[in-house]
């Protein structure tokens, strides 16, 4: 069956996304294998269709008017156990990955229990991360689409240029990401165990239950907030809200008196003030003018200048 025959078209993607928000695809395929990715790029061109990759919509924002392109739903889904290394296609699950770790007495991924429906290509591109790690530290290899040359590539962790929530696959589009391998480090079952259910019981503690999309801004850095706003930053040092020289975006919102704040079925989470939940009923609209509201807001208290880390399709 040729790549034409799969392109569905007028794709709802919301049940795509974790937001559950956001209109249609005007075209769809799923690519399961390196033949598709070709296909559908060439299919694509042909046409003069704009293209976006899709992975497990956890970090991600699409406009109410959907997308007039091609979604492409990475479904690569294998992982390999190459003790200690794993080689994971760019759709499988970060949850899966995780898990199979956990059974395998290898350590590295712990930071990553609880993250909904992440995928290994879109953690790597956001060079995702918590609890003072990230998913850049195991790497190994990455396997990617080089648009330009229609070829498969492979690159080593200093290729990928991985920084704080980017990489070489974020700022350059030319790139798509197939597949990754990573280098993990063997401990003990009960080490491993031990560090999950900690960062389980964080996450419980302080995360939202609603639909969300993860973190809504980026971290920032207390040097920087201390050349901007000297007054906040001596707070953050009283309150103990500095690790590593980086300052929850949630605390300087939830310090602005922001919390629980909404614009139509969109709100400042109760829980995390970095996150904005799905009430049931909002639009992408809603989501976006409350994080405009977020951003005056903190700019006019504070002047510090927020950056978002979801991303938005429009």
């Amino acid at each position: 069956m040729g790549i034409e025959a799969k392109i569905q078209k007028n794709v709802k993607l919301a049940p795509y996304t974790t937001f559950k928000i956001g209109g249609p695809a005007k075209f769809f395929v799923e690519i399961k294998f390196a033949e598709d990715l070709k296909e559908a790029l060439a299919w694509a061109k042909k046409n003069e269709v704009k293209i976006f990759s899709l992975g497990g919509g956890s970090n991600l924002l699409i406009s109410d008017k959907g997308f007039d392109g091609l979604v492409m739903n990475f479904a690569n889904k294998g992982i390999t156990n190459l003790n200690p290394r794993f080689h994971c296609g760019a759709g499988a699950s970060l949850s899966g990955a995780v898990n199979l770790s956990r059974s395998s007495n290898l350590s590295g991924l712990e930071w990553a229990i609880g993250i909904p429906k992440a995928t290994i290509g879109g953690s790597i591109r956001g060079n995702a991360g918590a609890f003072g790690q990230n998913i850049g530290e195991i790497v190994e290899t990455v396997e990617a689409f080089n648009i330009k040359k229609n070829r498969f590539e492979f690159f080593s962790r200093n290729d990928c240029q991985f920084g704080y929530r980017t990489s070489k696959f974020k700022t350059d589009p030319n790139f798509l990401i197939w597949g990754a391998t990573f280098k993990m480090r063997p401990d003990s079952r009960e080490e491993i165990n031990k560090r999950i259910e900690e960062n389980m019981r964080s996450r419980d503690d302080r995360q939202p239950k609603l639909p969300s999309a993860g973190s809504v801004f980026k971290n920032l850095f207390l040097d920087d907030i201390r050349q901007i706003n000297e007054k906040i930053a001596l707070h953050i040092v009283e309150e103990k809200k500095s690790k590593g020289g980086k300052v929850g975006a949630g605390f300087v919102i939830e310090f602005c008196g922001l919390k629980g704040k909404k614009v139509g079925g969109a709100k400042i989470s109760l829980e995390h003030a970095n996150f904005i939940v799905n009430t049931g009923r909002a639009t992408a609209k809603d989501v976006l003018d409350l994080i405009e509201k977020i951003k005056k807001e903190v700019k006019k208290m504070y002047g510090i200048e927020l950056e978002e880390e979801v991303q938005i399709l429009s």
